[in-house]
């Protein structure tokens, strides 16, 4: 079978910057559909892992993005759950091993299979040992089990951010059972904090945020936050919130005070942590916060399964729960400059919320 000759934009070494760049993906298997990329989201995991700053030894050229949707224009012999014309999104993996007799793939956690393919930078094992490269490019080859529906009513130019913002805010918010009436806070105004206060906002939840910047005070709070807490302003901010929540999630991609937060926890409090900073900021916890503030309860989330990835999807789409996002278009040499620019942008902590790659001149 022929390979798929593909576009994008690669960082050739960890240092960058962005280039144009021409590759090619493997071929329209059976099972497979060919999708032509209208939009990625660029998320601060691209960052950390095209800098290496979780894993020095990356491949490269990468062609990060793992938040894509676009419009299926080839469609493999046996799949029925698309037809061409149809939209599609991806997420953060593209495959897993799909063993009835596997634990996680069995009960819709396919993320955490230990043969689970992620959308770029991973060895795809069933593709011959390839490196699998993402969304910043024109076009994606995916088994039709690893792609999300999208209905065409969707506002495209938002949708992309869902698959890795979205799923990954709105999957631990379904398993700490959060209800309407609940006090809880978010940790981290960004890319993620302002997907999570819309999920929890409309469930009916109580929400604060807490953020280093007073500049989003105002978007939070028309968001549906009944309060703001700039923490830069006070080391001891959690003071005036001992006992109070119920769920806490972190999205800080930056190295802080867990102990605060899990103080703040009332008896049988939650708090999910989705914020993963580069290796050298990573935060801590001692022991001695668990035995003195005892019964309460910390995890770690990671995006979603593909049947809650498209639960979250339907879900965003029927309650007009999108991101806020800035669009990056132009000639591809102008694009790759701008992501470039965008990635220092979002490490600087400038943008309000998401940046988005328009695909479609490509």
């Amino acid at each position: 079978m022929e390979k798929i000759k593909s576009k994008g934009y690669a960082m050739f070494s960890k240092d960058g910057p962005f280039r144009p760049y021409e590759f090619e993906r493997h071929a329209v298997g059976d099972n497979d559909i060919l999708i032509k990329i209208m939009y990625a989201g660029i998320c601060h995991s691209d960052i950390h892992q095209a800098r290496s700053e979780w894993n020095e030894k990356e491949h490269y050229p990468m062609v990060p993005g793992h938040e894509i949707v676009g419009q299926v224009i080839q469609v493999g012999k046996n799949v029925t759950k698309f037809k061409v014309g149809d939209y599609a999104g991806v997420g953060c993996m593209v495959n897993s091993c799909k063993d009835p007799n596997c634990e996680t793939c069995r009960h819709n956690r396919e993320q955490e299979c230990v043969d689970a393919v992620f959308t770029y930078a991973s060895k795809d094992k069933f593709h011959g040992g390839e490196i699998t490269q993402g969304g910043y490019s024109n076009n994606i080859v995916i088994s039709e089990e690893f792609a999300i529906k999208v209905p065409a009513d969707a506002d495209f130019e938002k949708v992309a951010p869902l698959l890795c913002a979205g799923i990954t805010t709105y999957s631990p918010i379904q398993f700490s059972k959060v209800r309407k009436g609940d006090k809880v806070a978010v940790a981290g105004f960004g890319g993620l904090g302002h997907m999570a206060v819309q999920y929890l906002v409309r469930i009916g939840a109580d929400v604060t945020v807490f953020d280093v910047s007073e500049e989003k005070r105002e978007v939070a709070m028309k968001m549906g936050a009944k309060e703001f807490v700039d923490v830069s302003k006070s080391p001891n901010f959690y003071k005036d919130h001992l006992n109070e929540f119920y769920f806490i999630l972190s999205t800080i991609p930056a190295k802080y005070d867990m102990s605060a937060y899990l103080r703040m926890l009332k008896f049988g409090g939650e708090f999910a942590i989705v914020g993963l900073p580069a290796t050298k900021n990573l935060p801590s916890i001692s022991l001695n916060s668990f035995v003195f503030t005892p019964n309460r309860k910390i995890y770690g989330s990671m995006i979603g399964g593909i049947k809650e990835t498209q639960e979250m999807l339907d879900y965003s789409v029927e309650n007009n729960i999108y991101p806020k996002v800035k669009i990056i278009k132009g000639t591809p040499d102008e694009v790759a400059k701008q992501i470039t620019e965008a990635y220092n942008t979002i490490v600087n902590g400038e943008v309000q919320f998401r940046f988005v790659i328009d695909m479609r001149n490509l």
